[in-house]
């Protein structure tokens, strides 16, 4: 049976109109299954998060727990005025201390203190001499420093002019020219040269009560000097003013100034080891632990009688004459000038400083006394 022209054509119009609506249909079901998934997902209940912990900062000195944004802007214990009032200060008067200064706001940044920075230098550091084609090896070193300071470490770079003689003569900035950073309510000043080993000791610093305009933290011994470690300062205009009329017009002696700061009568039970100076070590006793110290100490300051200084490679001789003759304070000893070496070289890219020859001959005669 032939079909007609008429039936093939209705035939295949049936056909087109069936494959349609078969995919309109299909289209249509996978729509309807994912809005049904959508309502399930909404109207099912979700668990509730516990609530985060309140940020408060640790009661010890080590880092403390928690996020950084909590614990430096939302701490109960932030320093009065908040962190941008504050602000760690070195004051240089020599090259040697320059990669000194460095190293402490590398720590800075490195642990997120929110302190501010700042360095004051002689300003004829940046004055080329007439006729100089290349500056001085030492002053170069020192810039670049300076520039990394700046741009790594976010640290403000304050030339200043001499004010005073000193006993030799040479004109400097005193110590006490800190106190006309009025901008600041408290400051820090650590005279070099020192290791930090954890800031959060040091930035609680900044909220001890003050009564006086200038304070310090001795970390030597009860046999040793009680010149400070640490000098912390409240500026002002007043202060300022006052102190610098209390100053001899000339033959400044900034370590006789240093020793009449009043000195902070004690610290909490928490906080003795904020501060330590390596000149103790000697006459701590059996039960001392070297890893214990190092891990609960914020600041060492580096400082040991008739001791080159931790910039230099000191003789064998004279380290052995002045480290601590028991085990355990002798490797704290050890591990924090050899730490020292360490940071520098990372830091500043500098190895030590070769050892005065006066020093190197003094050694020399010592090993043939022996």
């Amino acid at each position: 049976m032939l079909l007609t022209s008429g039936q093939i054509s209705m035939a295949i119009s049936s056909s087109v109109v069936f494959i349609f609506t078969s995919l309109l249909f299909l289209s249509g079901y996978v729509l309807q299954q994912q809005t049904v998934r959508s309502l399930q997902a909404t109207i099912k209940p979700q668990p509730v998060a516990p609530p985060p912990p309140s940020p408060v900062l640790a009661k010890h000195f080590g880092t403390p727990p928690g996020h950084s944004f909590y614990d430096k802007y939302l701490a109960r214990n932030r320093p009065k005025g908040g962190w941008a009032k504050v602000a760690y200060v070195q004051l240089l008067r020599d090259h040697l201390h320059v990669c000194n200064a460095l190293m402490l706001f590398a720590m800075l940044e490195e642990q997120e203190s929110m302190a501010q920075r700042v360095i004051m230098y002689p300003k004829e550091w940046d004055k080329r001499v007439e006729g100089q084609r290349a500056l001085d090896p030492q002053v170069e070193t020192s810039k670049r420093l300076l520039r990394e300071a700046a741009k790594r470490y976010k640290v403000m770079l304050q030339p200043v002019e001499p004010i005073l003689k000193v006993g030799d003569g040479e004109s400097v900035f005193p110590l006490t020219g800190l106190l006309s950073l009025s901008a600041y309510n408290r400051i820090i000043y650590l005279p070099p040269s020192g290791l930090v080993l954890d800031t959060s000791g040091l930035d609680h610093l900044f909220t001890l009560p003050m009564e006086t305009n200038m304070l310090g933290i001795s970390a030597g011994s009860e046999e040793e000097s009680t010149t400070p470690s640490v000098v912390l300062l409240s500026p002002s205009k007043e202060a300022f003013r006052l102190t610098m009329e209390s100053l001899p017009s000339k033959n400044y002696d900034e370590d006789a100034f240093l020793s009449k700061i009043p000195l902070l009568a004690d610290l909490q039970e928490d906080q003795v080891h904020v501060v330590a100076k390596t000149s103790s070590l000697r006459f701590e006793d059996d039960a001392f632990d070297a890893a214990a110290f190092l891990e609960s100490t914020s600041y060492i300051h580096i400082s040991d009688l008739d001791m080159l200084g931790p910039e230099y490679n000191s003789p064998r001789e004279m380290i052995a004459a002045h480290r601590p003759e028991k085990p355990q304070p002798r490797e704290a000893w050890q591990a924090v000038y050899e730490k020292y070496r360490q940071q520098r070289m990372d830091v500043c890219g500098l190895d030590l400083e070769p050892a005065p020859r006066q020093a190197r001959d003094t050694s020399d005669v010592k090993e043939q006394q022996t």
